[in-house]
């Protein structure tokens, strides 16, 4: 063993035994021997005479990368050496004709892998031009042994890897290399290596199958560019299906014959021959396979050839434009369709083939054709089964869905992201053929009651999910009516008491399936006591789930609201029902479960207010309802809040989670009642809730620091203002100073947000209180948001900014919603006046700078409002002493006019559309035609000229026609 051989052992060890110095030494050294001149004669050497599997992978290695990379520089001697040494090692004989030489054929396959991959090289730069007998100089040496044949398939697998395959990316020089290897492929030696596969198959098939199959496999590789009159003949197709269909040999020889039937089927070729094509491959006779082990691996590719055979005919289908050309494919298909079905319930399927994508095609071709054949009827009845063996979950993962842990969510998550598109073929079925989906469905519900109990949770939510998913496919028209059998199958959901209820899985597609389907019940009142029954028993708001019960809470929400006027003589039973359930939602037990943003539980509170708050409930009846709801709860928060004073609030977290609940419960409630009856035609509900008010009002004093309680109070007084109307003002002064005390950034931008809903619902009703709050409001605020920006760069997107951030975004709203609203003279109370400085130098820079176009049209927006308020008086007066000047010298230049100029200004955005708004608005306003204000005019017009010279004259006249239609040309 020679240094060299040494250094290779050394480098390749994985041991960890050798010490890494010495390792990087031998890397070293073996790659010094790489950048020799010789290197090609040194490797072939070593292939000779050693055999060291590390030295002969080393060597073919770097002949490899050698051949890649010097090839163009290598003499013509060194490059017919390599050919001759490589070839002859291929052909399993020895470098030099010497009997003690070492074969390399002998070595384990990753070495024969690697022998195919330099000889591969080789024809790339070579064949046809240097080297075109490399095909058909080798095929004489195939009957040497199993060996030489073995590699020679070796040899063209590593062809269509390394150079043929479009399943790789390639560039354009490889593509030319491949049509060029190709192209003279076909003509000089396709047909000899297609006959040699022949002999060799039918030689081998019993004495060595493994040899056979790889046979096969090269094969397979190579149908899609040769003749496909080569394969299929009366020679070789009958040899592929004889080879498929006995039953003594191994599967591995039957499945590469089914591969290389497949790909014959996959072929690309024009519609016709095609179809004649694959009607002489009588593919029937595969059909019986698919029913024996749908676990192995020969089933699992005739499964394959099956969807391909089908997708290949249903492309050719499409493609045929003709009644008379459709005919044959369309009975092709007919004849396939069954097996494809049971394939696709089965058998696994190759993920290549697209279940949905391929039935999609197929109901497709139905939408043309009315009435649907009987054939087609049937055949969608075998879609509607695939799509329902599809969509049921698997039983082992029943248990992690009922409690929903983190293996539940995630096969949770899976099954709805993996039904999407089988829910849309569902919905194509549905539109195709509605009465054979309705009683598919139908009878699913059936034969899912009477499933077993280990199967019927997974078949009655497969079941009602098909229900559920198919009305999208429906019209509202349809589902109120209930067209076909929906008029059935409607009461059947309804009546039916599933044995699996207590499924969590089951019962929110349940109530999610009745939901969907409520317009009918709208329609046909005779179900309204069957629905009612649906949410209050056990199948819904009882449903010993916490989750399921509060989906059904919300849902009959929904269904009040919509049926709310069908639901009139039964408010007593549904209240009477519901006694339980609203006492159980401010206990301490109830509030210490999580919450979700959604469905909190307090959606039957709305329920019950939308079921009472009706006009059509009697005053006397509505009053004791309501009565009966506010009373219990005010007693309780006015009880939690007399504790409280005695005891530290932090101490009793338990107390504040139920005061939250109740103020949920009632805000949910009020929101069945509306202004006109509250305030007009039933005053006493109104005053019941401005009781109401009064005590939810005592927690921002009792609790002023507890964030919880103080949004949500906020949020009861946003609702009170919407249905108490002008009855709040008492109210508001009181408050809006207690609300005013925090003056954190998250709860100032919620007090800005209720005064913005205060000015849009009273206007200028709002101005005192207003005139009040705004300096506090200013004081505050300008003190803790930067005037000029806030900071860029690293450490800069902390959460104070993010929030300072927010602040000052409502902040903007807040003063547009004053200007718009006519309460500017706001801004100029004497309490108010030192602030409009800040006020406007804050306006100004956003309205110039801030990076968010909405933003600089709302401040633009807001100058506009003030030009209009307070640039109107006659003869020079001005209302505001300063804001004229200000707007011309400072607004107007830097805001309208540099931004018009700016580079980054665009005509013809919308949002820009407000600068020119503005500046012709302070011109016209600011500068009346009058003798007394020529001095402004003559300004403005200097400034314009200045600007316009200084920048681009595209911008001259257009200026001109917008500001000063009336004045002398500036150009």
């Amino acid at each position: 063993m020679d240094d060299l051989e040494k250094a290779i052992l050394i480098s390749f060890d994985e041991s960890g035994a050798i010490d890494s110095v010495l390792k990087s030494q031998a890397v070293a050294y073996s790659q010094q021997i790489k950048e020799t001149a010789s290197i090609c004669s040194i490797c072939i050497e070593r292939l000779r005479v050693c055999n060291i599997v590390q030295v002969q992978f080393w060597c073919l290695q770097t002949l490899h990368e050698v051949l890649r990379v010097r090839y163009s520089s290598m003499s013509h001697e060194e490059k017919s050496f390599v050919r001759n040494s490589v070839f002859s090692m291929a052909c399993f004989e020895g470098i030099d004709d010497k009997n003690n030489s070492v074969r390399v054929l002998e070595g384990p396959p990753y070495i024969k892998n690697k022998l195919a991959q330099v000889l591969v090289t080789l024809i790339y730069f070579e064949y046809p031009l240097i080297w075109p007998s490399v095909f058909v100089d080798y095929l004489p040496h195939l009957s040497k042994s199993a060996a030489v044949i073995d590699m020679f398939c070796r040899v063209l697998n590593a062809l269509d890897d390394e150079l043929i395959s479009l399943d790789y990316p390639r560039s354009a020089e490889e593509m030319a290399a491949a049509s060029r290897v190709k192209d003279a492929m076909r003509q000089q030696c396709v047909a000899q290596i297609v006959r040699a596969w022949y002999d060799i198959v039918s030689m081998y098939r019993n004495s060595d199958p493994d040899l056979c199959s790889g046979v096969l496999d090269s094969m397979r590789r190579y149908i899609s560019w040769v003749d496909i009159g080569l394969i299929v003949n009366d020679a070789f197709i009958p040899l592929l299906f004889e080879l498929i269909l006995v039953d003594g040999l191994p599967d591995q020889l039957r499945g590469a014959a089914v591969g290389c039937v497949l790909a014959v089927v996959s072929k690309r070729m024009d519609p016709k021959p095609k179809i004649r094509l694959l009607q002489s491959l009588q593919i029937n006779r595969v059909f019986g396979l698919v029913a024996k082990d749908s676990d192995s691996e020969l089933v699992s590719k005739v499964a394959a050839l099956l969807t391909g055979y089908a997708t290949e005919v249903l492309d050719c289908s499409k493609r045929l434009n003709s009644e008379d050309d459709v005919g044959v494919p369309m009975e092709l298909l007919n004849e396939v369709l069954p097996s494809v079905f049971y394939v696709m319930q089965n058998c696994e399927i190759d993920t290549t083939f697209s279940t949905v994508q391929f039935l999609s095609g197929y109901v497709a071709t139905m939408k043309s054709l009315s009435p649907l054949r009987e054939q087609q009827l049937l055949h969608v009845g075998q879609i509607l089964e695939v799509i329902h063996s599809q969509i049921r979950y698997d039983p082992i993962y029943r248990d992690n869905l009922d409690k929903l842990d983190k293996i539940g969510i995630e096969e949770e998550g899976r099954m709805v992201e993996f039904r999407k598109d089988l829910f849309v073929l569902l919905r194509s079925v549905g539109r195709v053929a509605p009465d054979v989906t309705q009683v598919f469905i139908r009878n699913s519900l059936d034969s899912a009651v009477a499933s077993s109990a280990d199967r019927n949770v997974e078949e009655v939510e497969a079941a009602l999910s098909l229900f559920y998913a198919y009305g999208e496919s429906i019209s509202d028209e349809a589902r109120r009516t209930g067209s076909g059998h929906l008029r059935e199958l409607v009461p059947l959901l309804l009546s039916t008491r599933f044995p699996c209820h207590s499924s969590r899985l089951v019962a929110l597609v349940y109530l999610d399936t009745i939901t969907r389907y409520i317009k009918f019940v709208q329609e046909h009142t005779e179900c309204v006591p069957m629905v009612l029954a649906a949410f209050l028993d056990e199948r819904g708001i009882r449903h010993p789930n916490v989750n399921v019960s509060r989906r059904a809470s919300y849902l009959f929400m929904r269904a009040v609201r919509l049926l709310k006027a069908k639901l009139v003589p039964f408010v007593e039973t549904i209240l009477q029902s519901l006694q339980d359930t609203i006492a159980q939602f401010t206990t301490i037990e109830c509030t210490s479960k999580e919450l979700s943003a959604s469905e909190d539980g307090s959606h039957i509170f709305e329920a019950i207010g939308l079921l009472i708050g009706m006009e059509d409930v009697p005053l006397e009846k509505q009053t004791e309802y309501l009565s009966a709801l506010l009373t219990p709860l005010c007693q309780q928060v006015e009880a939690s809040l007399l504790n409280a004073k005695i005891q530290n609030s932090e101490e009793s977290p338990a107390k504040i989670a139920t005061i939250q609940q109740i103020i949920m419960a009632i805000n949910a409630l009020s929101k069945g009642f509306s202004e006109r009856l509250v305030t007009g035609s039933r005053p006493a509900i109104g005053l019941m809730f401005k009781q109401t008010l009064d005590v939810l009002l005592q927690i921002l004093v009792v609790f002023p620091k507890v964030e919880p309680l103080r949004c949500k109070v906020t949020s009861f007084i946003h609702r009170m203002v919407d249905t108490l109307g002008t009855s709040v003002f008492p109210y508001l002064p009181k408050t809006l100073e207690q609300l005013l005390a925090e003056s954190e950034p998250k709860k100032m931008v919620a007090f800005l947000v209720l005064l913005n809903q205060l000015i849009c619902k009273f206007n200028t009703a709002l101005h005192d209180i207003l005139e009040e709050l705004y300096p506090k409001i200013a004081s505050r605020i300008f003190n803790i948001i930067p005037r000029n920006g806030f900071p860029s760069g690293p450490g800069s997107n902390t959460e104070e900014i993010r929030e300072l951030q927010e602040l000052q975004q409502t902040l903007y709203t807040f003063l547009h919603v004053i200007t718009t609203h006519d309460l500017s003279s706001v801004f100029l109370s004497p309490k108010s006046r030192g602030y409009l400085d800040p006020m406007m130098q804050m306006l100004l820079y956003a309205a110039c700078n801030h990076k968010d176009m909405v933003v600089r049209k709302s401040c633009v927006q807001i100058f506009v409002r003030l030009i209009k308020d307070w640039c109107n008086k006659p003869y020079g007066e001005e209302k505001v002493p300063g804001f004229q000047s200000f707007v011309i010298e400072t607004f107007a230049t830097n805001c309208c006019l540099y931004s018009v100029l700016d580079k980054s200004f665009e005509f013809r955005d919308a949002h820009t559309g407000n600068d020119m708004e503005a500046l012709k608005l302070f011109y016209r306003a600011s500068c009346p035609r009058t003798p007394a204000s020529s001095g402004n005019q003559n300004f403005v017009h200097q400034r314009v000229l200045a600007l316009c010279v200084y920048n681009i004259p595209v911008v001259i006249p257009w200026i001109s026609r917008c500001i000063f239609p009336e004045a002398v040309s500036l150009t």
